[in-house]
């Protein structure tokens, strides 16, 4: 073979390496980014499991006019994530107070929720479809009080940003089939110093329609929690915050606590 046949042969060959190269990382990347952010989200949810969990609840809510209503709630949580029951329960104003939601969370697919409302002595069953409307005139959606379990969803480590002057792991994430969901798809900030939530954006397809905001992040009973949550709704640009006080993880709760009969009860 002539020394000019050989040096074609030796950069094509190269030529060809350089080629394959790009192609690997193609697949490579993706299988990474995809395992990292799972890594990050069950660490993130690792550091928030308790038994139990109590607050009580301050809520501005303010429409796009800057009209200001106030609403007390006080949430309760037992179980542990993927299987908890939560029972939310309005405290104030009087025209609301005794309105409760009964959310019990399943690994496997979407909660099953009833709202009980005094006023008429009846408790509703949550349909799927409804899911999406606001919580009794806040911003939250009935979805949005379901606690996200990491199995549900895929993700993706889509970079690193800020929040708050705080480093964050941004984490693409889309629910599995098993999971109906009105979102196409979210993005989450996780903090690296913490592993806490510092935000949320819910998309339907490519549109915006829902932003959590984290703030007022402390170190409570060894969990890092967010004392204040904002919970802006892009189509109507309303705004509900949400204060948390006298938190407690770990408290004693009872099962029976967590059903429809106590709802009726405790109204």
């Amino acid at each position: 073979m002539s020394n000019g046949i050989k040096s074609a042969w030796r950069k094509t060959r190269f030529v060809r390496r350089f080629l394959l190269f790009p192609t690997c990382l193609f697949f490579v990347l993706p299988a990474f980014a995809q395992k990292a952010a799972l890594q990050i989200v069950q660490e993130a949810q690792r550091r928030t499991t308790s038994e139990s969990q109590r607050y009580e609840g301050t809520i501005q809510v303010i429409d796009a006019r800057a009209k200001v209503v106030e609403k007390r709630w006080v949430y309760d949580r037992k179980g542990s994530h993927g299987a908890s029951k939560i029972v939310l329960r309005f405290t104030a104003p009087a025209e609301v107070k005794g309105v409760a939601l009964l959310i019990v969370n399943h690994p496997d697919r979407s909660s099953d929720q009833w709202m009980w409302t005094p006023a008429i002595a009846r408790e509703r069953r949550i349909a799927l479809q409804d899911r999406s409307t606001r919580f009794f005139g806040t911003d939250f959606s009935f979805e949005d009080l379901e606690e996200r379990d990491v199995n549900q969803f895929d993700y993706e480590l889509r970079g690193e940003e800020q929040i708050d002057g705080a480093a964050c792991w941004k984490i693409q994430s889309r629910p599995k089939q098993t999971k109906q969901s009105q979102y196409s798809y979210s993005l989450l900030w996780i903090r690296k110093d913490n592993y806490s939530l510092a935000q949320i954006e819910n998309y339907n397809r490519k549109e915006l329609v829902r932003r959590a905001h984290y703030t007022d992040i402390r170190n409570i009973q060894r969990f890092w929690t967010a004392r204040t949550i904002e919970m802006h709704d892009l189509k109507r640009d309303s705004r509900t915050i949400l204060k948390i006080e006298k938190l407690e993880y770990n408290v004693p709760l009872k099962d029976e606590a967590f059903t429809i009969d106590a709802l009726r009860r405790e109204s």
